[in-house]
């Protein structure tokens, strides 16, 4: 069923011309930010370590975890320091990433920032951006 306008238009046009408008006016979006996305380290101990910055770009502040997931998003038993912490606006903050090899000769890890929402708002979305990490065991 097409729908007309008093001057012809159909209004699926009205309406798509209308949307791409206001998204013409809304700006660009930032986005969340982990400094390095990609590394690469040789270790000879039993563990490895790769420190990361995660990056609040919003003009509020939020809350970020670090937590480190396998090749398939499967969690790793890893030590972060810190665990969590809050960042100020366009600030970013360095966490320090230890994971064991499990007796493994290579390991590949997904280190991810996930933005947690505050409990006291009205948002509840969770964002998260992910590097990934290569280490190799020298023996």
């Amino acid at each position: 069923m097409r729908v007309t306008t008093r001057h012809g238009r159909t209004l699926a046009v009205v309406v798509a011309g209308a949307l791409c408008a206001l998204a013409a006016t809304a700006g660009t979006a930032a986005a969340q930010a982990l400094t390095p996305m990609r590394g690469q380290v040789k270790s000879v101990t039993d563990q490895f370590a790769f420190r990361v910055f995660p990056a609040n770009p919003y003009k509020h502040k939020i809350s970020i975890e670090v937590r480190v997931y396998d090749e398939n998003f499967a969690p790793v038993a890893a030590r972060v320091m810190p665990a969590a912490a809050t960042l100020a606006p366009e600030d970013n903050r360095s966490f320090m990433v230890v994971v064991p090899f499990d007796g493994l000769a290579e390991r590949k890890v997904r280190i991810c920032a996930e933005s947690i929402p505050f409990a006291n708002t009205a948002t509840r979305l969770r964002t998260q951006v992910c590097g990934r990490f290569f280490a190799q065991r020298l023996r």
